[in-house]
Protein backbone atom coordinates (compact mmCIF):
# COMPACT_ATOMS: atom_id res chain seq x y z
CA UNK A 1 0.00 0.00 0.00
CA UNK A 2 3.02 2.24 1.02
CA UNK A 3 4.51 1.98 -2.57
CA UNK A 4 1.23 2.27 -4.35
CA UNK A 5 0.34 5.50 -2.46
CA UNK A 6 4.48 6.42 -3.46
CA UNK A 7 4.84 6.84 0.44
CA UNK A 8 8.59 5.94 1.49
CA UNK A 9 8.26 5.19 5.48
CA UNK A 10 5.35 2.96 6.39
CA UNK A 11 3.50 3.72 9.79
CA UNK A 12 5.18 2.21 12.65
CA UNK A 13 2.56 -1.50 13.48
CA UNK A 14 2.87 -0.67 17.22
CA UNK A 15 0.87 1.97 17.03
CA UNK A 16 -1.75 -0.31 16.58
CA UNK A 17 -1.78 -1.36 19.76
CA UNK A 18 -1.53 2.18 21.69
CA UNK A 19 -4.17 3.62 19.76
CA UNK A 20 -6.38 0.94 20.62
CA UNK A 21 -5.92 1.68 24.39
CA UNK A 22 -7.07 5.22 23.08
CA UNK A 23 -9.88 4.27 20.92
CA UNK A 24 -11.74 8.15 22.30
CA UNK A 25 -8.80 10.31 21.22
CA UNK A 26 -8.49 8.38 17.66
CA UNK A 27 -11.96 8.56 16.81
CA UNK A 28 -12.19 11.85 18.06
CA UNK A 29 -8.90 13.39 15.73
CA UNK A 30 -10.19 11.06 12.77
CA UNK A 31 -13.87 12.96 13.16
CA UNK A 32 -11.43 15.83 12.85
CA UNK A 33 -9.25 14.95 9.98
CA UNK A 34 -12.99 14.50 8.32
CA UNK A 35 -14.43 17.75 8.47
CA UNK A 36 -11.54 19.59 7.90
CA UNK A 37 -10.97 17.18 4.58
CA UNK A 38 -14.42 18.78 3.92
CA UNK A 39 -13.58 22.39 4.21
CA UNK A 40 -10.60 21.97 2.22
CA UNK A 41 -12.41 20.71 -0.68
CA UNK A 42 -15.06 23.32 -0.14
CA UNK A 43 -12.08 25.88 -0.27
CA UNK A 44 -11.21 24.54 -3.23
CA UNK A 45 -14.49 25.01 -5.08
CA UNK A 46 -14.72 28.66 -3.21
CA UNK A 47 -10.83 29.44 -4.46
CA UNK A 48 -11.36 27.89 -8.32
CA UNK A 49 -14.85 28.16 -9.34
CA UNK A 50 -13.48 28.28 -13.25
CA UNK A 51 -11.99 24.85 -13.34
CA UNK A 52 -14.78 22.88 -13.85
CA UNK A 53 -13.42 19.47 -13.73
CA UNK A 54 -11.94 20.00 -10.22
CA UNK A 55 -15.67 21.74 -9.06
CA UNK A 56 -17.72 18.70 -10.55
CA UNK A 57 -15.08 15.76 -9.17
CA UNK A 58 -14.28 17.62 -6.00
CA UNK A 59 -18.07 18.51 -5.22
CA UNK A 60 -19.02 14.59 -3.94
CA UNK A 61 -16.36 14.91 -2.20
CA UNK A 62 -17.06 17.30 0.12
CA UNK A 63 -20.51 15.59 1.10
CA UNK A 64 -18.27 12.09 1.32
CA UNK A 65 -16.37 13.09 3.38
CA UNK A 66 -18.91 15.52 5.59
CA UNK A 67 -20.63 12.01 5.56
CA UNK A 68 -17.73 10.36 6.89
CA UNK A 69 -17.13 13.11 10.18
CA UNK A 70 -21.29 11.80 10.69
CA UNK A 71 -20.16 8.49 10.76
CA UNK A 72 -17.31 8.73 12.96
CA UNK A 73 -19.31 10.90 15.20
CA UNK A 74 -21.88 8.22 15.72
CA UNK A 75 -18.89 5.76 16.35
CA UNK A 76 -18.09 7.66 19.15
CA UNK A 77 -21.64 8.35 20.75
CA UNK A 78 -22.18 4.78 20.13
CA UNK A 79 -19.04 3.70 22.27
CA UNK A 80 -20.54 6.20 25.06
CA UNK A 81 -17.59 8.84 23.87
CA UNK A 82 -18.11 12.19 23.24
CA UNK A 83 -16.63 14.19 20.68
CA UNK A 84 -14.06 15.97 22.33
CA UNK A 85 -11.68 19.40 21.29
CA UNK A 86 -10.03 19.45 18.21
CA UNK A 87 -6.30 19.66 18.59
CA UNK A 88 -3.38 21.06 16.57
CA UNK A 89 -2.63 18.56 13.66
CA UNK A 90 1.15 19.24 13.56
CA UNK A 91 1.11 17.00 10.69
CA UNK A 92 -0.49 18.78 8.43
CA UNK A 93 0.55 22.56 9.69
CA UNK A 94 4.15 20.85 8.96
CA UNK A 95 3.04 20.21 5.35
CA UNK A 96 1.47 23.42 5.20
CA UNK A 97 4.88 24.94 6.25
CA UNK A 98 6.48 23.39 3.06
CA UNK A 99 4.46 24.90 0.63
CA UNK A 100 5.76 27.44 -2.11
CA UNK A 101 4.96 30.49 -1.39
CA UNK A 102 3.88 32.82 -4.33
CA UNK A 103 4.59 32.35 -7.99
CA UNK A 104 1.26 31.83 -10.15
CA UNK A 105 -2.17 30.82 -9.71
CA UNK A 106 -1.46 27.42 -11.49
CA UNK A 107 2.09 26.77 -8.57
CA UNK A 108 -0.65 27.73 -6.02
CA UNK A 109 -3.09 25.06 -6.81
CA UNK A 110 -0.11 22.36 -7.42
CA UNK A 111 0.65 23.06 -3.53
CA UNK A 112 -3.21 22.94 -2.87
CA UNK A 113 -3.69 19.56 -4.55
CA UNK A 114 -0.08 17.88 -3.25
CA UNK A 115 -0.94 18.87 0.23
CA UNK A 116 -4.41 17.46 0.04
CA UNK A 117 -3.27 14.39 -2.12
CA UNK A 118 -0.21 13.03 0.82
CA UNK A 119 -2.00 13.68 3.57
CA UNK A 120 -5.23 11.44 1.86
CA UNK A 121 -2.56 9.13 0.98
CA UNK A 122 -1.21 9.12 4.56
CA UNK A 123 -4.26 8.84 6.10
CA UNK A 124 -5.14 6.19 3.76
CA UNK A 125 -2.03 3.91 5.15
CA UNK A 126 -2.81 4.66 8.80
CA UNK A 127 -6.69 3.25 8.41
CA UNK A 128 -4.82 -0.07 6.56
CA UNK A 129 -2.58 -0.01 9.32
CA UNK A 130 -5.86 0.20 11.40
CA UNK A 131 -7.95 -2.24 9.29
CA UNK A 132 -5.15 -4.93 9.30
CA UNK A 133 -3.81 -4.94 12.71
CA UNK A 134 -6.73 -3.67 15.74
CA UNK A 135 -8.10 -6.19 17.78
CA UNK A 136 -11.94 -4.84 17.43
CA UNK A 137 -13.26 -6.84 14.46
CA UNK A 138 -15.44 -3.59 14.02
CA UNK A 139 -13.31 -1.59 13.49
CA UNK A 140 -11.20 -3.39 11.07
CA UNK A 141 -14.15 -2.87 8.81
CA UNK A 142 -15.23 0.30 9.75
CA UNK A 143 -11.27 1.52 9.02
CA UNK A 144 -10.87 -0.44 5.97
CA UNK A 145 -14.18 1.18 4.07
CA UNK A 146 -12.04 4.34 5.40
CA UNK A 147 -9.04 3.05 3.49
CA UNK A 148 -10.60 2.37 -0.14
CA UNK A 149 -12.47 5.76 0.27
CA UNK A 150 -8.94 7.74 0.99
CA UNK A 151 -7.08 5.71 -1.75
CA UNK A 152 -9.49 6.76 -4.22
CA UNK A 153 -9.49 10.97 -2.93
CA UNK A 154 -5.59 10.46 -3.01
CA UNK A 155 -6.01 9.23 -6.61
CA UNK A 156 -8.44 12.69 -7.88
CA UNK A 157 -6.15 14.91 -6.29
CA UNK A 158 -3.39 13.61 -7.52
CA UNK A 159 -5.24 13.26 -11.10
CA UNK A 160 -6.32 16.77 -11.11
CA UNK A 161 -2.68 18.32 -10.85
CA UNK A 162 -1.48 16.54 -13.83
CA UNK A 163 -4.48 17.80 -15.78
CA UNK A 164 -4.21 21.10 -14.63
CA UNK A 165 -0.23 21.77 -13.91
CA UNK A 166 3.11 21.00 -16.04
CA UNK A 167 2.90 17.17 -15.60
CA UNK A 168 7.19 17.53 -15.53
CA UNK A 169 6.48 20.14 -12.41
CA UNK A 170 4.21 17.80 -10.58
CA UNK A 171 5.92 14.83 -10.39
CA UNK A 172 9.56 17.31 -9.40
CA UNK A 173 7.48 18.85 -6.88
CA UNK A 174 5.51 15.54 -5.51
CA UNK A 175 9.11 13.80 -5.23
CA UNK A 176 9.96 16.69 -3.15
CA UNK A 177 6.96 16.49 -1.20
CA UNK A 178 7.55 12.65 -0.66
CA UNK A 179 11.21 13.30 0.17
CA UNK A 180 9.88 16.02 2.84
CA UNK A 181 7.23 13.64 4.46
CA UNK A 182 9.73 10.87 4.69
CA UNK A 183 12.27 12.95 6.88
CA UNK A 184 8.73 14.26 8.54
CA UNK A 185 7.86 10.85 9.28
CA UNK A 186 10.79 9.38 10.68
CA UNK A 187 11.66 12.16 12.87
CA UNK A 188 8.16 12.01 14.24
CA UNK A 189 6.85 11.12 17.44
CA UNK A 190 4.70 8.24 17.69
CA UNK A 191 1.17 9.51 18.96
CA UNK A 192 -0.91 6.88 20.08
CA UNK A 193 -4.29 9.77 19.96
CA UNK A 194 -3.35 10.85 16.42
CA UNK A 195 -4.38 9.22 12.89
CA UNK A 196 -1.52 11.62 11.44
Amino acid sequence: MSYMLHLKLAADPRWVDVAAMNIEDILTDHAYCEMKAATTCISLINTFPEKTKLVEEVMPVVTEEWGHFRQVVKELNKRGFQLGKQRKDDYVNQLIAFAKKGGSREDYLLEKLLISALIEARSCERFKVLSQNIKDDYLKDFYRKFMESEAGHYAMFMNLAMYYCDEQKVRQRWKEYIEYETTLMRNWKMRSDRIH
